[in-house]
């Protein structure tokens, strides 16, 4: 990863783990499921717009790079890659 989105992924990673660990907490505080469950739904709302922005440095630096180089085969190996996580994801 590069710069600015390294940092900006590893400050969502963070609040990430925070909102995990209060999680826990809920669990071992008996909260009710409701607020339990809303939460997990945040954390992988906040998971997926983490995934967004590494992949979207993914496609800027590393898919362009190959792009650039003329490669075919890696090329090929970039977009193959894409397509398996986007094919991961529809699962």
């Amino acid at each position: 990863m590069h710069g600015q989105a390294k940092t900006s992924v590893l400050k969502r990673l963070q609040r990430i783990e925070g909102q995990v660990r209060g999680l826990t907490r809920m669990v071992e505080d008996d909260r009710y499921c409701i607020d339990i469950v809303t939460q997990v739904a945040a954390v992988r709302a906040a998971l997926r717009r983490a995934e967004e922005e590494i992949l979207r440095d993914h496609v800027a630096h590393c898919v362009e790079d190959a792009i650039k180089s003329g490669n075919r085969a890696d090329q090929r190996k970039k977009v193959a890659e894409l397509m398996d996580v986007f094919g991961r994801a529809e699962r």
